[in-house]
């Protein structure tokens, strides 16, 4: 019979190395999926470890997939230290890029250049208006925030369907679900010639840094990190729960909204349908694969971005489905909880009682 026995004192160095392990398990698993559908193992991880970052281009690209991952990365961090299950990150990236395109398609031919402000900022709120439904319901009735940031998520989606096929649409888009082009003065610079990055990527730089000093270097976000990690010890020193999950949420909501209007006034300048690909839930898993620290959801939002990258690879050059980035990410989840629950735990064999007879 096996049994998991707690050890007496997980290694700090197993906890950080076990990320590092489950991403080398989950190639060695590609290759082997490669292997099973008749592909040269190399050629198909080459899409994914090579590919995403060779020429200028390549790491232009990777920098439009990383911005919204980072960013939702991060924010899911803070609610995560928090003990606040936010999963509804998708939900508010999309009700972002709702408040923020609808601020962008007032900008005309004529507006001044820093209008890009305000629609950034406008983004930031409705992504924090979002969230603040899942904080109110569970500050007020006590609701699993799981499940309702959950199914808000569906909820701004089809508001986002109603939108782009009724009031917000082209009038001379040919019927396709999508809104006129932002004018220049509503999107974001291009960083450099010849590639979709982004300013974008300074704001989720700068977003890392100050998530780092919050948690590190201020009060709130000491009171965070108790409340998170030791409860009983935060009601003991006075520190109210109810703060931290609204402080958690909100900028989480923020961060996520900044994300979806980053990506309708960077590489997409419209609304449309397809505002995000999973990026909200993509960045659950980056937040774990980052330990939860802010620089470590950054470089994990990099090898997220690289996953997307390389699907989309593997679906242009080698026919795969789309759902290979699925694969992947499924992969390194299960292979992080399991590294964990190894570093936490130990196997201990045991003889049942009938075996023993």
């Amino acid at each position: 019979m096996i049994r998991l026995e707690p050890r007496a004192r997980a290694s700090r160095l197993a906890a950080w190395l076990s990320p590092l392990a489950a991403l080398a398990l989950t190639m060695l698993g590609g290759a082997a999926l490669f292997a099973m559908l008749g592909i040269d193992a190399w050629q198909g991880l080459r899409l994914f470890l090579i590919e995403p970052f060779n020429g200028v281009y390549a790491w232009g690209e990777l920098a439009v997939k990383a911005v919204p991952l980072v960013l939702c990365a991060v924010g899911l961090s803070l609610c995560f230290r928090a003990n606040v299950w936010n999963i509804g990150a998708e939900g508010q990236l999309i009700a972002g890029a709702i408040a923020g395109g609808g601020v962008a398609l007032l900008a005309g031919p004529d507006t001044w250049r820093g209008y890009v402000v305000l629609v950034m900022v406008a983004g930031m709120l409705g992504g924090m208006l979002w969230a603040a439904l899942t904080a109110w319901l569970k500050d007020r009735f006590g609701a699993n925030e799981m499940l309702v940031s959950l199914m808000l998520t569906y909820v701004v989606q089809l508001l986002l369907g109603y939108l782009v096929f009724g009031p917000w649409r082209d009038p001379h888009g040919y019927n396709f679900p999508q809104s006129r082009s932002f004018d220049e003065a509503a999107v974001l610079p291009v960083l450099w010639e010849g590639t979709r990055a982004h300013a974008g990527l300074w704001l989720a730089l700068a977003a890392t840094g100050a998530a780092w000093l919050f948690l590190a270097r201020s009060h709130p976000g000491f009171r965070l990190r108790v409340t998170g990690a030791a409860p009983s010890a935060a009601r003991y020193a006075g520190y109210s729960p109810r703060q931290v999950l609204w402080t958690s949420m909100l900028a989480c909501g923020a961060l996520a909204g900044l994300a979806g209007i980053g990506e309708v006034a960077g590489p997409m300048q419209r609304l449309t349908t397809s505002v995000s690909p999973g990026y909200g839930f993509a960045a659950v898993i980056a937040a774990f694969l980052g330990r939860l620290h802010p620089a470590g959801a950054m470089l994990a939002g990099l090898v997220m971005a690289a996953l997307y990258i390389g699907g989309e690879l593997a679906q242009s050059r080698l026919g795969l489905p789309a759902s290979l980035v699925g694969v992947f990410q499924g992969l390194a989840l299960a292979l992080l909880l399991l590294g964990d629950t190894l570093v936490r735990y130990r196997i201990r064999w045991r003889r049942s009682a009938a075996m023993a007879r």
